[in-house]
């Protein structure tokens, strides 16, 4: 039986309080909008998503979990930096 591959991808929000959320996902259009809907994290209780600031591609939901655990290490600095290099 053949696996099917799903693409996932690591993503940044930027909330309301200007504060960063990191998450992983195998849609990220959908996710926002479940964010956005009060049905995504418990982190946007309180708090608005305000846009998408930053998408990775993984290939697979193991790289997807690692590379948001790399990403939540980084400081806010080195996450903004980040985001700037990638909207270039």
């Amino acid at each position: 039986m053949t696996q099917i591959s799903t693409q996932w991808f690591v993503y940044i929000i930027q909330a309301s309080d200007n504060s960063l959320y990191t998450g992983i996902t195998t849609d990220v259009a959908r996710r926002f909008e479940q964010h956005r809907a009060g049905t995504g994290a418990k982190y946007f209780r309180g708090r608005t998503p305000e846009r998408l600031c930053y998408q990775e591609p993984c290939p697979d939901r193991a790289s997807a979990s690692r590379r948001e655990w790399e990403i939540k290490q980084l400081t806010r600095t080195q996450k903004q930096a980040l985001i700037d290099q990638a909207a270039r």
